[in-house]
């Protein structure tokens, strides 16, 4: 059985019971943001979209409860790929011996652009925790794309096209790089000095060790002692740094130059640092 094609479909930043401030931030960071959703799970969202892939804000508001979003950290926190068949995704992951959960179904009511609404729903298979310090780790199917990807949303005054790269650190990468390698074959892993890169569509992610995210971001870069593993870092594209810049400026965000690109440091982001580049 094929095992699955890496393709990143977006990034879960956890925002825990912090999603108006989070909200406030990332518009203030030049996003635009679709309307506040809510999961048939009990989790509430907002999200920046952008061509292929998007970012989602996730947390829980008063009076709901997710286990699976209170209990990690603020900050990045799930990589989320691709699939056009939960099922058969499942079932390749699955038959390659590899700790999956059952595929699942949820919703979440959409206020569309321009008047209307609709329901966007979803399948997912998601790894069992155990198997992912760093975070949770799953495949999302989109049963109505239509309601995820509207041009209204995708035209940020920051500029960002898309997602381009993951930064997870890890005491010993080879231990996550393998994990790569069973879900999505040994090809699709690439060696590197300090660790290793997962090459996922029109993104990567790179899997490092503590010291390389220092050397590589200094400052900039969340506090990752004590965990084994941790997202860290999330890169997007933007069509201009010079409209990111103005963007940040005007939002009053603190950044600077660095790692290519622009670099808002993880003491203003809550958990992560977000990068742009051109």
């Amino acid at each position: 059985m094929p095992l699955p094609v890496p393709a990143i479909d977006h990034v879960v930043i956890n925002v825990r019971d912090g999603l108006d401030a989070a909200a406030d931030l990332y518009a203030r960071l030049g996003f635009t943001l679709t309307p506040r959703g809510h999961h048939t799970l009990g989790s509430s969202n907002n999200l920046a979209i952008f061509g292929t892939d998007y970012l989602e804000l996730l947390g829980v508001q008063p009076g709901n409860s997710r286990t699976d979003v209170l209990d990690w950290p603020a900050g990045l926190n799930g990589l989320v790929f691709k699939t056009l068949d939960a099922d058969a995704t499942h079932a390749a992951l699955q038959a390659a011996g590899l700790p999956v959960l059952e595929p699942q179904a949820f919703s979440r009511p959409v206020d569309l652009p321009g008047g209307g609404s609709g329901d966007a729903a979803f399948r997912t298979v998601r790894m069992e925790k155990v198997a992912v310090p760093a975070g949770r780790l799953f495949f999302c199917q989109h049963l109505t794309p239509q309601h995820v990807w509207h041009p209204a949303w995708q035209r940020h005054a920051n500029g960002a096209l898309g997602i381009v790269r993951a930064v997870v650190a890890a005491d010993d990468p080879a231990t996550l790089g393998e994990l790569f390698m069973r879900m999505f074959g040994a090809d699709a892993v690439r060696q590197k000095a300090g660790g290793c890169s997962l090459l996922a569509g029109l993104a990567r992610v790179d899997v490092v060790t503590p010291a390389a995210l220092r050397a590589e971001f200094g400052d900039a870069a969340p506090d990752v002692s004590g965990r084994t593993q941790a997202m860290a870092v999330l890169t997007l594209r933007t069509a201009s740094l010079a409209r990111a810049a103005a963007a940040l400026q005007a939002g009053g965000v603190a950044a600077a130059p660095g790692a290519g690109g622009l670099v808002v440091p993880a003491a203003v982001m809550g958990g992560m640092a977000l990068v742009f580049q051109e």
